[in-house]
């Protein structure tokens, strides 16, 4: 920042800030180089839909993102621009991925054993009866030690 300018055109006190601000913005500048230099279609075909969709939505959210960093700078008030109705219509969506994500990750019910697991652990006194009268006729008499 020292080549930019004199000390001057800027108090003092928010000199930290800035130099965050520039550091973020090279970091941030590194990224889309990096995302630029790869061709996107070859991106995409390795990419099953819901990822397409995930990248998508990360690359509409920062552009979108960085359009509000800009109004900031030019002193408008994004909060009353169409950018805040765009940045909540693309995280709605990322909310959407979301879901259909952790739906793919829950675990899932295995419906014949658990109909099993209840049909065999209610106690119904008709087949409790019947599983007794049948098991006696099996064995035969009983005899009795005294």
């Amino acid at each position: 920042m020292a080549d930019d300018g004199p000390m001057e055109d800027y108090p003092t006190e928010i000199e930290e800030n800035l130099n965050d601000f520039e550091s973020s913005m090279s970091s941030v500048q590194n990224m889309v180089q990096t995302l630029v230099s790869v061709s996107r279609s070859d991106n995409l075909l390795k990419l099953d839909p819901l990822d397409r969709a995930k990248l998508d939505l990360m690359s509409a959210y920062a552009l979108n993102s960085m359009f509000w960093m800009y109004l900031v700078t030019q002193g408008v008030n994004p909060k009353d621009h169409a950018i805040k109705q765009e940045l909540e219509r693309i995280r709605t969506y990322m909310n959407k991925i979301k879901e259909i994500t952790d739906k793919r990750k829950a675990a899932r019910l295995d419906k014949d054993a658990a109909s099993r697991f209840v049909r065999n652990a209610l106690w119904d006194a008709e087949d409790k009866k019947r599983k007794d009268t049948a098991e006696h006729h099996q064995r035969g008499k009983h005899i009795r030690f005294s």
